[in-house]
């Protein structure tokens, strides 16, 4: 059985796949987050977080840089044909560590 990092990088090569919620997120004036930027994230980024009981499929948490050295959390769910996207965000101080990869209690 494949790892859901391996998941997602098999499922990023062959289609994205964007939620509602994802787009919203990532066009908010606050972010602007770019596609180049979720690929990128997804592309070398690190799975912090495995959901394999999630409501929409095995998903998971990956952290990453983005351009400008920003932190980019992203929420996907690698699927057969595709990779779905379920949200992006630039995680909180508050909410994490200084590493962005631990969340407080």
């Amino acid at each position: 059985m494949k790892s859901i990092e391996d998941a997602v990088k098999e499922a990023l090569k062959k289609k994205l796949l964007f939620t509602p919620h994802s787009v919203d997120q990532m066009g908010s004036p606050e972010r602007l987050i770019t596609l180049s930027e979720v690929k990128e994230v997804l592309q070398f980024g690190k799975v912090i977080e495995d959901y394999p009981e999630d409501k929409r499929g095995h998903s998971c948490l990956v952290f990453g840089p983005a351009s400008q050295n920003r932190p980019l959390h992203i929420v996907c769910s690698p699927k057969e044909d595709y990779l779905a996207v379920i949200t992006v965000y630039v995680p909180d101080r508050k909410n994490w560590d200084e590493t962005f990869t631990k969340r407080k209690r």
